[in-house]
């Protein structure tokens, strides 16, 4: 007798050649959903005397807490991963100085990409961006160096940015694909209810692409994103390999 218990592991590895297998972290489910159409062949009576069966398909889904670039590019995007990503710093405090030069630099001023909000830290209002000689209520901004007017000297300040980290994480950037091409991926789904020591089951799906992902964020919760694909027969004609630990009849 087969049973399953708990999430099982996932597995994944493109097709690309020398491609990383690697595994979907934090597996929350996984479910495989099999169909085929049928065709009801009907006489004189209510029921039919046969059906035939037509075409099969097999889509399943998993969701997984672990956000990895590689796996993501990998299965959805087939696209390019760089070393190095692009973080945010948000509502980071800093003060205008009481006299000139009213500037603030950001801690991360040396890897600046861009800003993102400005608020006064004593009336929650946002500062309103200009490109140069600021007046009371405005910034400008060159380089992860803020400028604001004398009439705002002393106020206190939060500043949203980004900025880029280069020798940690990875970042995928994403451009236009041609209709038609997906990455294709192959699937393997272990685990099971065994005895200590003994070998765990496993699913494998030869050739499947992706047809969806989940992202979202909600409060005082984990983001767990959620994945769909769609499976096909590889190119020696293989779809599924099932295996159980019952025994053979």
């Amino acid at each position: 007798m087969q049973l399953f218990f708990h999430t099982g592991s996932l597995f994944a590895k493109s097709s690309a050649a020398n491609a990383t297998p690697q595994s979907f972290g934090t597996l929350q489910n996984v479910s495989l959903d099999m169909s085929w159409t049928t065709k009801p062949l009907y006489g004189q009576m209510n029921f039919p005397v046969a059906v035939g069966q037509g075409n099969a398909k097999i889509s399943g889904k998993a969701a997984s807490a672990n956000i990895q670039a590689r796996l993501f590019n990998d299965i959805f995007f087939n696209s390019t991963l760089a070393t190095g990503e692009t973080a945010v710093a948000v509502r980071e405090s800093g003060q205008i100085p009481a006299s000139t030069a009213y500037t603030v630099t950001v801690t991360n001023s040396a890897t600046f990409v861009e800003e993102w909000e400005v608020l006064n830290g004593t009336t929650g209002l946002p500062f309103t961006k200009v490109a140069s000689a600021p007046t009371a209520g405005q910034y400008s901004v060159a380089a992860g160096v803020f400028t604001f007017a004398a009439a705002d000297a002393s106020t206190p300040v939060f500043i949203s940015y980004s900025y880029t980290i280069a020798a940690s994480g990875q970042k995928l950037s994403l451009t236009q694909q041609l209709v038609g091409q997906a990455p294709i991926f192959s699937l393997v789904l272990a685990g099971g209810y065994t005895a200590s020591g003994a070998a765990l089951p496993g699913i494998k799906l030869y050739a499947c692409t992706a047809s969806k992902l989940s992202f979202a964020t909600k409060q005082n919760d984990f983001a767990i994103p959620n994945f769909e694909w769609d499976v096909m027969a590889d190119v020696a004609g293989r779809v599924l390999d099932w295996s159980t630990n019952d025994k053979a009849g």
